[in-house]
């Protein structure tokens, strides 16, 4: 593709260096040809590149596949789809309730677990369980969606434990039910999908979040080259800001004021006492723009599942493609000033 723009390029080139008189008439109708070959070779090459996305594997329906984080949100949605589309769903549930809830949505195919992914000990008895009810067949899909998102505050509000969550959920329990899982997605040459974020791509926040994410990234990208030799393929997605109880902003404030009423009187001066108000309204303003449909990242989970050709990436939501993940390719100078626009200025960052 570069290759043809270049070639664009360099016969487009004379017309700008020398006057358009000068060109004898056959170099011009020449160069006319050549690109409007180019641009056909450019148009079908977009064309056989979206055909090929769209080719589907056969007999799913016949195919085990195993989601994570199944009470709510992204996993419930998904759960329920691929349980319509035949596929041979077991999911993962935190709690009694939403395993229950589940079950009355779904046919009786779909099996549920509960599974706590930070409990090593639950995990591994849990994948033997898979092992025993999947056989020979193995796992087709491994849907990593477990996840927390902890508490999102100045970095100098925070203690270490405050991290511990989001990064024993979103990565230590995806690392450790991806590799007690393997040796089934191993037996039937399956697909592990992985749900990342826009915050694995750019730290909009302080808090654990965002560094679990950015490790998930990590992670990722080295299981799916160890896992090439094995036919086991390992994509990424990456949601922007949807509306989900991971983000439900109710619980992000609670979790913003506990944190303010402990914070030392110097902090508290740095900061401001109306700090906490102005935050928690631009955090107010910011939840009116989060994506509502659901479906986009269980569809970027189907195409991962299904596809002869999945992705090695995924990108769901206006918010991840028109801003989040251009912006993480922009310089620093820049990510900095945009996301610096969008914090509250401090009373007094002096007062130290």
């Amino acid at each position: 593709m570069i290759f043809l723009l270049a070639l664009c390029w360099i016969v487009w080139t004379p017309s700008f260096l020398v006057h358009e008189r000068s060109i004898p008439v056959t170099y011009r109708r020449k160069k006319m040809l050549v690109l409007f070959w180019a641009l056909a070779l450019l148009v079908l090459c977009a064309l056989l590149w979206n055909y090929k996305g769209q080719l589907k594997i056969a007999d799913v329906a016949d195919k085990y596949i195993f989601i994570t984080g199944c009470d709510t949100g992204f996993g419930n949605l998904a759960a329920r789809t691929f349980d319509k589309k035949g596929l041979r769903v077991i999911a993962a549930c935190l709690t009694e309730s939403g395993a229950t809830a589940l079950k009355a949505k779904t046919s009786d195919k779909l099996h549920t677990v509960l599974l706590d992914v930070t409990d090593p000990e639950n995990v591994k008895k849990t994948a033997q369980w898979v092992k025993s009810h999947v056989g020979e067949k193995g796992l087709w899909g491994l849907i990593n969606n477990a996840g927390v998102l902890g508490v999102l505050a100045p970095t100098d509000w925070l203690t270490v434990n405050d991290y511990r969550e989001p990064i024993e959920v979103n990565l230590f329990g995806l690392i450790d039910v991806t590799l007690n899982m393997l040796p089934l997605l191993k037996k039937a040459r399956g697909r592990v999908i992985n749900v990342s974020s826009v915050g694995g791509r750019l730290a909009f926040g302080g808090g654990g979040y965002a560094p679990s994410k950015y490790a998930v990234e990590g992670f990722n990208d080295s299981l799916r080259r160890d896992m090439k030799a094995f036919g086991v393929h390992v994509s990424c997605i990456e949601p922007g800001l949807f509306k989900t109880e991971l983000a439900d902003p109710k619980k992000t404030t609670e979790k913003k004021l506990a944190i303010w009423e402990h914070l030392s009187p110097d902090i508290k001066q740095q900061y401001g006492e109306d700090y906490i108000e102005k935050s928690l309204h631009k955090l107010k303003n910011s939840t009116c723009s989060v994506n509502l449909d659901l479906s986009l990242v269980v569809e970027c989970m189907d195409h991962a599942l299904t596809s002869v050709f999945p992705k090695t990436r995924y990108t769901a939501g206006k918010d991840a493609k028109t801003f989040w993940i251009p912006l993480s390719h922009m310089p620093s100078v820049l990510q900095d000033f945009l996301l610096l626009k969008q914090k509250v200025e401090l009373a007094n960052p002096k007062a130290v």
